[in-house]
């Protein structure tokens, strides 16, 4: 019934590209995208949610594909990409929206939630839990399976990675950028029951002394065909190379001012709106139905939904069929009002 269409919206400190479908006055659901996506991420949610009547808009996010590009590692704290997000609702002329985000995407989403609770009928998140003063490794580490991850072996556990992009923050980069089609080749792939209880690949990032092993690159393997097309491969690739990975690995370099901004929250960062959040039932790095992960959002969210989905990680391309279900039962259930 609708297109998807192209758009681009500009404000003297940031410029959005986005994609759109769905009537113009229908109520929007805003679609974030996390760590190395696009706006094309949401491919399989933006037409099947314009065809309910919302207006669907899915960004690139900043350091992303064709929005703004920044030099900083500071331009990336979550401060920053909220007041992106609240400008972009201001520009397609409506005072509230429903965000849905995933990956990096959620902790945005979370942000928007807690600091502009006036811009929001509703939020849903997918994979990455709410944490209350911040998602960081100083606050995951809490949460930990020790079961899984012996301190011993991985202080960090999981999040391991992510202390190595703060100590070795080029020699991350530059794997990813050693060969992008096969890095995004190695990281798009569907999730597996085996993998449980066995410890996530990012838990092993700074004791190989890098990703993929500490080789320096991705292996070359094959595209998984359950998770992109050929078409969407080449999108991936072609955005990836023209940006490099030196802004979406940034997003990671801003625990401090994150957790700092999530301690100025409102009410404590309380979430009273109606909250969606969605399992990865094989993602083994948010992992966040046999650990503890989840527990802090249960506790801060007034009015919250829970839904395992049989996925990995990235769940909106590699199951969209439950996903796209259990977004449009949320919807129907907490928000009749809003529906176009």
């Amino acid at each position: 019934m609708y297109p998807i269409t192209e758009h681009v919206t500009k404000s003297p400190r940031h410029t959005s590209f986005y994609l759109a479908s769905g009537p113009a006055a229908g109520t929007p659901i805003i679609f974030v995208h996390g760590w190395p996506e696009l706006s094309i991420s949401w491919r399989h949610q933006l037409p099947v949610f314009a065809a309910m009547g919302f207006r669907c808009i899915a960004p690139d996010m900043r350091g992303y594909g064709r929005s703004s590009i920044y030099q900083q590692h500071q331009d990336y704290a979550l401060e920053h990409t909220a007041q992106d997000m609240i400008e972009l609702l201001d520009s397609l002329g409506h005072d509230k929206a429903i965000w849905v985000g995933h990956d990096w995407g959620s902790p945005a989403v979370w942000s928007i939630a807690t600091h502009h609770p006036d811009r929001c009928h509703a939020v849903a998140n997918l994979c990455v839990p709410y944490l209350p003063n911040g998602f960081t490794p100083d606050h995951t580490q809490p949460l930990i399976d020790r079961r899984v991850y012996p301190e011993a072996e991985f202080p960090a556990g999981q999040w391991e990675y992510q202390l190595f992009y703060e100590e070795n923050f080029d020699k991350a980069r530059t794997a990813f950028e050693a060969s992008i089609p096969d890095t995004v080749k190695a990281l798009f792939r569907k999730g597996s029951a085996a993998g449980r209880g066995q410890p996530s690949r990012t838990a092993l990032v700074r004791r190989d002394g890098g990703w993929f092993g500490g080789a320096g690159q991705a292996p070359a393997v094959p595209r998984d065909a359950d998770v992109l097309t050929e078409a969407d491969m080449d999108s991936y690739v072609a955005a990836l190379t023209r940006t490099g990975f030196f802004g979406p690995d940034s997003w990671y370099m801003n625990h401090a001012a994150n957790a700092a901004y999530a301690a100025k929250a409102p009410n404590g960062g309380r979430i009273a709106m109606p909250v969606l959040f969605l399992h990865g039932a094989f993602d083994y790095t948010c992992e966040t139905i046999d650990s503890r992960l989840a527990e802090p959002m249960r506790a801060f969210c007034a009015d919250l939904t829970e839904h395992i989905v049989e996925s990995g990680h990235w769940m909106a391309q590699e199951n969209p069929v439950a996903v796209n279900a259990a977004l449009a039962r949320f919807l129907a259930v907490k928000l009749p009002a809003v529906w176009g």
